[in-house]
Protein backbone atom coordinates (compact mmCIF):
# COMPACT_ATOMS: atom_id res chain seq x y z
CA UNK A 1 0.00 0.00 0.00
CA UNK A 2 3.00 2.31 0.10
CA UNK A 3 6.57 3.03 1.18
CA UNK A 4 7.53 3.89 4.74
CA UNK A 5 10.26 5.89 6.42
CA UNK A 6 13.48 4.20 7.58
CA UNK A 7 17.01 4.86 8.77
CA UNK A 8 19.02 6.59 6.05
CA UNK A 9 20.42 4.01 3.54
CA UNK A 10 19.86 1.36 6.21
CA UNK A 11 23.07 2.32 8.04
CA UNK A 12 21.65 2.44 11.57
CA UNK A 13 19.17 0.84 13.92
CA UNK A 14 17.12 3.69 15.41
CA UNK A 15 14.97 4.95 12.52
CA UNK A 16 16.12 8.56 12.67
CA UNK A 17 16.26 10.06 9.17
CA UNK A 18 17.42 13.69 8.71
CA UNK A 19 15.60 13.98 5.36
CA UNK A 20 12.19 12.64 6.34
CA UNK A 21 12.17 12.96 10.12
CA UNK A 22 12.32 10.38 12.85
CA UNK A 23 10.14 7.31 12.52
CA UNK A 24 8.32 6.85 15.85
CA UNK A 25 7.46 3.86 17.99
CA UNK A 26 3.67 3.36 18.41
CA UNK A 27 4.23 2.17 21.99
CA UNK A 28 5.86 5.52 22.82
CA UNK A 29 6.30 8.15 20.09
CA UNK A 30 9.23 9.63 21.99
CA UNK A 31 11.16 6.40 21.42
CA UNK A 32 12.80 4.75 18.44
CA UNK A 33 11.04 2.01 16.50
CA UNK A 34 14.34 0.29 15.70
CA UNK A 35 15.81 -0.14 12.27
CA UNK A 36 16.82 -0.06 9.74
CA UNK A 37 13.40 -1.27 8.53
CA UNK A 38 11.74 1.19 10.89
CA UNK A 39 8.61 2.15 8.97
CA UNK A 40 7.32 -1.36 8.16
CA UNK A 41 7.48 -2.43 11.82
CA UNK A 42 5.90 0.81 13.07
CA UNK A 43 3.14 0.63 10.44
CA UNK A 44 2.26 -2.96 11.36
CA UNK A 45 2.31 -2.21 15.09
CA UNK A 46 0.20 0.91 14.54
CA UNK A 47 -2.42 -1.11 12.67
CA UNK A 48 -2.07 0.34 9.18
CA UNK A 49 -1.46 -3.11 7.64
CA UNK A 50 -1.00 -6.72 8.77
CA UNK A 51 2.27 -7.20 6.89
CA UNK A 52 5.31 -5.17 5.92
CA UNK A 53 8.47 -6.01 3.99
CA UNK A 54 11.74 -5.32 5.75
CA UNK A 55 15.34 -5.49 4.55
CA UNK A 56 18.20 -6.60 6.77
CA UNK A 57 21.98 -6.59 6.68
CA UNK A 58 22.51 -6.89 10.43
CA UNK A 59 19.19 -7.36 12.18
CA UNK A 60 17.12 -4.74 10.41
CA UNK A 61 14.02 -6.95 10.32
CA UNK A 62 14.20 -8.47 13.81
CA UNK A 63 15.31 -5.33 15.68
CA UNK A 64 12.35 -3.11 14.68
CA UNK A 65 10.00 -6.08 15.11
CA UNK A 66 11.27 -6.49 18.67
CA UNK A 67 11.03 -2.78 19.52
CA UNK A 68 7.51 -2.50 18.06
CA UNK A 69 6.10 -5.72 19.49
CA UNK A 70 5.52 -7.57 16.22
CA UNK A 71 6.98 -10.62 14.44
CA UNK A 72 10.00 -10.32 12.15
CA UNK A 73 11.43 -13.21 10.09
CA UNK A 74 14.86 -13.25 8.43
CA UNK A 75 14.92 -16.40 6.35
CA UNK A 76 17.95 -18.44 5.25
CA UNK A 77 20.28 -16.53 2.92
CA UNK A 78 18.96 -16.99 -0.61
CA UNK A 79 15.51 -18.25 0.45
CA UNK A 80 13.78 -14.98 -0.53
CA UNK A 81 14.71 -13.24 -3.76
CA UNK A 82 16.66 -10.01 -3.48
CA UNK A 83 15.67 -8.91 -6.98
CA UNK A 84 14.63 -5.27 -6.89
CA UNK A 85 16.17 -4.56 -3.48
CA UNK A 86 18.82 -1.86 -3.17
CA UNK A 87 22.24 -3.61 -3.55
CA UNK A 88 23.71 -2.34 -0.29
CA UNK A 89 25.43 -5.33 1.34
CA UNK A 90 25.10 -8.28 -0.99
CA UNK A 91 26.69 -11.00 1.16
CA UNK A 92 24.59 -10.15 4.24
CA UNK A 93 21.34 -8.89 2.76
CA UNK A 94 17.87 -10.32 3.21
CA UNK A 95 14.32 -9.17 2.67
CA UNK A 96 11.58 -10.62 4.80
CA UNK A 97 8.16 -10.23 6.39
CA UNK A 98 7.36 -8.09 9.42
CA UNK A 99 3.90 -9.06 10.60
CA UNK A 100 1.30 -8.57 13.28
CA UNK A 101 1.18 -12.30 14.06
CA UNK A 102 3.18 -15.44 13.38
CA UNK A 103 0.40 -16.66 11.06
CA UNK A 104 0.63 -13.44 9.02
CA UNK A 105 4.42 -13.79 8.93
CA UNK A 106 4.00 -17.35 7.66
CA UNK A 107 1.69 -16.23 4.85
CA UNK A 108 4.09 -13.44 3.87
CA UNK A 109 7.03 -15.83 3.95
CA UNK A 110 5.30 -18.41 1.75
CA UNK A 111 4.37 -15.73 -0.80
CA UNK A 112 7.93 -14.41 -0.94
CA UNK A 113 10.00 -17.60 -0.68
CA UNK A 114 11.26 -19.80 -3.48
CA UNK A 115 13.58 -19.70 -6.49
CA UNK A 116 13.67 -16.59 -8.65
CA UNK A 117 15.63 -16.73 -11.94
CA UNK A 118 16.42 -13.03 -11.48
CA UNK A 119 18.37 -13.79 -8.28
CA UNK A 120 20.98 -16.56 -8.71
CA UNK A 121 21.42 -16.87 -4.93
CA UNK A 122 17.82 -18.07 -4.65
CA UNK A 123 18.01 -20.92 -7.16
CA UNK A 124 19.45 -23.77 -5.09
CA UNK A 125 17.03 -24.29 -2.23
CA UNK A 126 14.60 -26.96 -1.05
CA UNK A 127 10.90 -26.23 -1.60
CA UNK A 128 9.46 -23.75 0.94
CA UNK A 129 6.97 -25.33 3.32
CA UNK A 130 4.83 -24.55 6.33
CA UNK A 131 4.58 -28.19 7.39
CA UNK A 132 3.80 -28.54 11.09
CA UNK A 133 2.86 -24.89 11.52
CA UNK A 134 -0.17 -25.77 13.65
CA UNK A 135 1.62 -28.39 15.72
CA UNK A 136 2.03 -26.70 19.11
CA UNK A 137 3.29 -29.78 20.94
CA UNK A 138 7.00 -29.06 21.52
CA UNK A 139 7.83 -32.46 23.03
CA UNK A 140 11.49 -33.28 22.45
CA UNK A 141 12.37 -30.01 20.70
CA UNK A 142 16.00 -29.22 21.60
CA UNK A 143 16.67 -25.60 22.52
CA UNK A 144 20.18 -24.25 22.92
CA UNK A 145 21.19 -21.42 25.22
CA UNK A 146 24.63 -19.89 25.74
CA UNK A 147 24.11 -18.27 29.16
CA UNK A 148 26.78 -15.50 28.99
CA UNK A 149 25.24 -14.31 25.72
CA UNK A 150 21.60 -14.80 26.73
CA UNK A 151 22.10 -12.77 29.91
CA UNK A 152 24.03 -9.94 28.24
CA UNK A 153 20.96 -7.68 28.09
CA UNK A 154 19.01 -5.35 30.37
CA UNK A 155 17.35 -7.11 33.31
CA UNK A 156 13.71 -6.73 32.11
CA UNK A 157 14.68 -8.16 28.71
CA UNK A 158 16.42 -11.17 30.23
CA UNK A 159 13.54 -11.76 32.66
CA UNK A 160 10.86 -11.75 29.93
CA UNK A 161 12.91 -14.04 27.69
CA UNK A 162 13.55 -16.39 30.62
CA UNK A 163 9.83 -16.59 31.34
CA UNK A 164 9.11 -17.61 27.75
CA UNK A 165 11.96 -20.11 27.88
CA UNK A 166 10.27 -21.68 30.90
CA UNK A 167 6.99 -21.85 28.94
CA UNK A 168 8.75 -23.63 26.08
CA UNK A 169 10.25 -26.16 28.48
CA UNK A 170 6.91 -26.75 30.18
CA UNK A 171 5.45 -27.53 26.74
CA UNK A 172 7.97 -30.33 26.30
CA UNK A 173 11.03 -28.65 24.84
CA UNK A 174 14.46 -29.63 26.18
CA UNK A 175 16.95 -26.96 27.24
CA UNK A 176 20.64 -27.54 26.58
CA UNK A 177 23.60 -25.28 27.30
CA UNK A 178 25.81 -24.74 24.26
CA UNK A 179 29.05 -22.92 23.57
CA UNK A 180 29.34 -20.08 21.04
CA UNK A 181 32.96 -18.90 20.88
CA UNK A 182 34.19 -15.70 19.22
CA UNK A 183 31.01 -13.63 19.59
CA UNK A 184 33.07 -10.47 20.15
CA UNK A 185 35.05 -11.24 17.01
CA UNK A 186 31.78 -11.84 15.17
CA UNK A 187 30.67 -8.29 15.95
CA UNK A 188 33.87 -6.86 14.44
CA UNK A 189 33.71 -9.18 11.44
CA UNK A 190 30.13 -8.14 10.76
CA UNK A 191 30.95 -4.44 11.10
CA UNK A 192 33.87 -4.63 8.66
CA UNK A 193 31.83 -6.66 6.19
CA UNK A 194 28.70 -4.52 6.16
CA UNK A 195 30.33 -1.09 6.10
CA UNK A 196 32.82 -2.17 3.42
CA UNK A 197 30.04 -3.45 1.17
CA UNK A 198 27.86 -0.38 1.80
CA UNK A 199 30.75 1.99 1.08
CA UNK A 200 31.32 0.14 -2.19
CA UNK A 201 27.62 0.28 -3.06
CA UNK A 202 27.67 4.05 -2.51
CA UNK A 203 30.85 4.90 -4.40
CA UNK A 204 29.08 6.90 -7.12
CA UNK A 205 26.46 8.43 -4.83
CA UNK A 206 29.12 9.42 -2.29
CA UNK A 207 31.23 11.09 -4.96
CA UNK A 208 28.29 13.07 -6.33
CA UNK A 209 26.21 13.75 -3.21
CA UNK A 210 28.57 13.45 -0.24
CA UNK A 211 27.23 16.54 1.52
CA UNK A 212 23.61 15.42 1.18
CA UNK A 213 24.02 12.51 3.59
CA UNK A 214 23.13 12.98 7.24
CA UNK A 215 26.00 13.57 9.66
CA UNK A 216 26.02 10.07 11.13
CA UNK A 217 25.82 8.37 7.72
CA UNK A 218 28.64 10.53 6.36
CA UNK A 219 30.78 9.70 9.38
CA UNK A 220 30.17 5.97 8.99
CA UNK A 221 30.94 6.04 5.28
CA UNK A 222 34.15 8.03 5.87
CA UNK A 223 35.29 5.46 8.43
CA UNK A 224 34.32 2.60 6.13
CA UNK A 225 36.40 4.04 3.30
CA UNK A 226 39.44 3.90 5.60
CA UNK A 227 39.29 0.11 5.73
CA UNK A 228 41.69 -1.82 3.49
CA UNK A 229 41.08 -4.81 1.26
CA UNK A 230 43.10 -6.88 3.74
CA UNK A 231 40.62 -5.96 6.51
CA UNK A 232 37.72 -7.27 4.43
CA UNK A 233 39.68 -10.40 3.46
CA UNK A 234 40.55 -11.23 7.08
CA UNK A 235 36.93 -10.64 8.07
CA UNK A 236 35.72 -13.22 5.55
CA UNK A 237 38.22 -15.81 6.77
CA UNK A 238 37.03 -15.29 10.35
CA UNK A 239 33.43 -15.31 9.14
CA UNK A 240 33.87 -18.92 8.02
CA UNK A 241 35.14 -19.85 11.48
CA UNK A 242 32.13 -18.20 13.15
CA UNK A 243 29.76 -20.07 10.82
CA UNK A 244 31.40 -23.32 11.96
CA UNK A 245 30.76 -22.42 15.63
CA UNK A 246 27.05 -21.96 14.98
CA UNK A 247 26.86 -25.03 12.74
CA UNK A 248 28.39 -27.16 15.48
CA UNK A 249 25.95 -25.78 18.04
CA UNK A 250 23.04 -26.57 15.72
CA UNK A 251 24.21 -30.17 15.45
CA UNK A 252 23.43 -30.48 19.17
CA UNK A 253 20.17 -28.50 19.23
CA UNK A 254 17.44 -27.47 16.79
CA UNK A 255 17.09 -23.85 17.88
CA UNK A 256 19.40 -21.30 19.49
CA UNK A 257 17.47 -19.01 21.83
CA UNK A 258 18.41 -15.48 22.94
CA UNK A 259 16.89 -12.04 23.40
CA UNK A 260 16.28 -10.25 20.11
CA UNK A 261 17.87 -7.00 21.38
CA UNK A 262 19.92 -6.02 24.41
CA UNK A 263 17.41 -3.34 25.47
CA UNK A 264 13.97 -2.02 24.72
CA UNK A 265 13.32 1.00 22.48
CA UNK A 266 15.60 3.93 23.47
CA UNK A 267 14.47 7.57 23.56
CA UNK A 268 14.94 9.68 20.43
CA UNK A 269 17.32 12.56 21.35
CA UNK A 270 15.69 15.98 21.01
CA UNK A 271 18.39 17.42 18.73
CA UNK A 272 19.12 14.31 16.70
CA UNK A 273 17.70 15.59 13.39
CA UNK A 274 19.97 18.62 13.57
CA UNK A 275 23.15 17.01 14.85
CA UNK A 276 22.82 13.36 13.90
CA UNK A 277 23.70 10.59 16.32
CA UNK A 278 26.72 8.32 16.66
CA UNK A 279 26.22 6.22 19.77
CA UNK A 280 28.30 3.08 19.31
CA UNK A 281 27.65 1.58 22.78
CA UNK A 282 23.88 1.83 22.22
CA UNK A 283 24.13 0.50 18.65
CA UNK A 284 26.18 -2.47 19.88
CA UNK A 285 23.66 -3.18 22.63
CA UNK A 286 20.76 -3.09 20.18
CA UNK A 287 22.48 -5.30 17.58
CA UNK A 288 24.23 -7.72 19.95
CA UNK A 289 22.01 -10.73 19.23
CA UNK A 290 21.01 -9.97 15.64
CA UNK A 291 24.34 -9.83 13.80
CA UNK A 292 25.30 -13.56 13.81
CA UNK A 293 22.25 -14.65 11.79
CA UNK A 294 23.13 -12.21 8.99
CA UNK A 295 26.81 -13.11 9.19
CA UNK A 296 26.11 -16.86 8.92
CA UNK A 297 23.01 -16.68 6.72
CA UNK A 298 21.04 -18.77 9.21
CA UNK A 299 17.28 -18.16 9.57
CA UNK A 300 16.09 -16.27 12.64
CA UNK A 301 12.88 -14.77 13.97
CA UNK A 302 11.92 -12.22 16.62
CA UNK A 303 8.68 -12.81 18.52
CA UNK A 304 7.04 -10.67 21.23
CA UNK A 305 7.36 -12.17 24.71
CA UNK A 306 6.49 -9.34 27.09
CA UNK A 307 6.99 -5.72 28.11
CA UNK A 308 9.37 -3.76 30.32
CA UNK A 309 8.15 -1.59 33.25
CA UNK A 310 7.54 1.29 30.81
CA UNK A 311 5.26 -0.86 28.66
CA UNK A 312 7.81 -1.22 25.85
CA UNK A 313 7.86 -4.52 23.91
CA UNK A 314 10.50 -7.21 24.39
CA UNK A 315 11.40 -9.73 21.69
CA UNK A 316 12.81 -13.24 21.86
CA UNK A 317 15.06 -14.46 19.04
CA UNK A 318 15.10 -18.01 17.70
CA UNK A 319 17.79 -19.19 15.25
CA UNK A 320 17.54 -22.44 13.30
CA UNK A 321 19.41 -24.64 10.84
CA UNK A 322 19.33 -23.61 7.15
CA UNK A 323 15.89 -23.81 5.50
CA UNK A 324 14.08 -24.44 8.81
CA UNK A 325 11.80 -21.40 8.63
CA UNK A 326 8.73 -23.58 9.21
CA UNK A 327 10.10 -24.61 12.61
CA UNK A 328 10.75 -20.98 13.58
CA UNK A 329 7.20 -20.02 12.62
CA UNK A 330 5.77 -23.02 14.45
CA UNK A 331 7.49 -22.05 17.70
CA UNK A 332 6.54 -18.41 17.13
CA UNK A 333 2.90 -19.48 16.97
CA UNK A 334 3.34 -21.28 20.29
CA UNK A 335 4.84 -18.21 21.98
CA UNK A 336 1.77 -16.21 20.95
CA UNK A 337 -0.39 -18.53 23.03
CA UNK A 338 1.74 -17.72 26.08
CA UNK A 339 2.21 -13.95 25.70
CA UNK A 340 -0.66 -11.56 26.30
CA UNK A 341 -0.17 -8.75 23.82
CA UNK A 342 -0.78 -5.15 24.85
CA UNK A 343 -2.00 -2.57 22.31
CA UNK A 344 0.36 0.32 21.54
CA UNK A 345 -0.27 3.78 22.95
CA UNK A 346 -0.95 5.10 19.45
CA UNK A 347 -2.91 2.87 17.10
CA UNK A 348 -5.70 2.58 14.58
CA UNK A 349 -7.99 -0.28 13.61
CA UNK A 350 -8.32 -0.02 9.86
CA UNK A 351 -8.70 -3.78 9.60
CA UNK A 352 -11.40 -4.06 12.27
Amino acid sequence: IGKTNMHEIGLGVTGVNPHHGACRNPYDPARAPGGSSSGPAAAVAYGLCPLGVGAAGGGSIRIPASFCGVVGLKATFGRLSEHGAAPLCWSLAHVGPIAATAADAALGYLLMAGPDPRDPNSLHQPPPTLAGLDQLDLQGLKLGIYPPWFEHADAPVVAACRRMLDELVQAGAELHEIDLPDLDIARTVHLITIVSEMATAHLRHYAEHRRAYGHDTRLNLVLARRLAATDYDHAQRLRARIWCHFARALEQVELIVSPATGCTAPPIPADVLRTGESNLPLTTKIMRFAQPANLTGLPAISVPVGYDPDGLPIGLQLMARPWQEALLLRVARFTETRCRRQPPRVSCELLG
